[in-house]
């Protein structure tokens, strides 16, 4: 069964740090765009940061310069490090892939579970 599995997030002060990590698990056949996006109470779901093939990344213009996300091509995992926080980066963080499951199959889109990432002093 592939899915995506989430780890990491909890609490943090204002300007602390937290890290993401997202395995895509099982037997795909190739995983492409990996990305993370977030949903804080009351807001639509938005896109924190995406990284593609060849490592070319793409942010969201309020985390640019303070989160990083890279990727273990090798595990298709990705991550996610969030520096220097506030408050407003409280959120559920949840990790999507696009993904083949086999050779022959369509490309599906994956979520993770979601995350719990709060920050406040």
């Amino acid at each position: 069964q592939e899915q995506l599995v989430e780890s990491g997030g909890g609490s943090a002060q204002p300007g602390g740090s937290l890290r993401l990590s997202c395995e895509a698990s099982g037997n795909f056949f190739s995983v492409g765009v990996m990305a993370w996006y977030r949903q804080a109470p009351g807001k639509q779901r938005e896109l924190v940061a995406e990284i593609r093939l060849h490592s070319v990344t793409n942010y969201a213009d309020s985390v640019k310069g303070r989160f990083t996300i890279t990727r273990d091509h090798g595990v298709n995992t990705v991550f996610l490090q969030m520096d220097n926080l506030k408050p407003e980066d409280t959120a559920v963080y949840y990790c999507f892939a696009e993904g083949w499951p086999s050779e022959l199959a369509p490309k599906r889109d994956y979520w993770g579970q979601g995350t719990q990432v709060t920050v406040s002093s």
